[in-house]
């Protein structure tokens, strides 16, 4: 399973490099908190299976032991999706580093 790290995604934040950022928790989830620039496709959604299999896509949940955005990346690897990463921090790694997030839980 490819990962992606923090500071790489920080950085391809950054720079506009382009890339699909996916919260792959439920929506109350991501409405509290989540990274700027991503979406959210719940796992188990069919949404997941409608995204561009060539388009480079990084999907994450709430951070270890969160199981969720590894499920969701050996899935769409499953049915040919042929650049997808996992950012198995999650989103407790990046609030750990003092990344910004959005949402309603979101400190200024």
């Amino acid at each position: 399973m490819d990962v992606i790290t923090r500071e790489e995604l920080k950085e391809r934040l950054d720079h506009g490099t382009p890339f699909k950022l996916i919260m792959v928790l439920d929506e109350n989830a991501f409405a509290r908190k989540h990274i700027p620039g991503s979406i959210n496709i719940p796992y188990g959604s069919p949404a997941l299976d409608s995204l561009n299999p060539d388009e480079e896509l990084v999907v994450y949940c709430s951070g270890m032991p969160c199981p969720v955005s590894w499920l969701a990346a050996k899935r769409l690897a499953s049915r040919g999706f042929r650049r997808v990463r996992y950012y198995a921090g999650g989103l407790a790694d990046w609030e750990e580093a003092g990344y910004p997030v959005e949402g309603a839980s979101a400190t200024v």
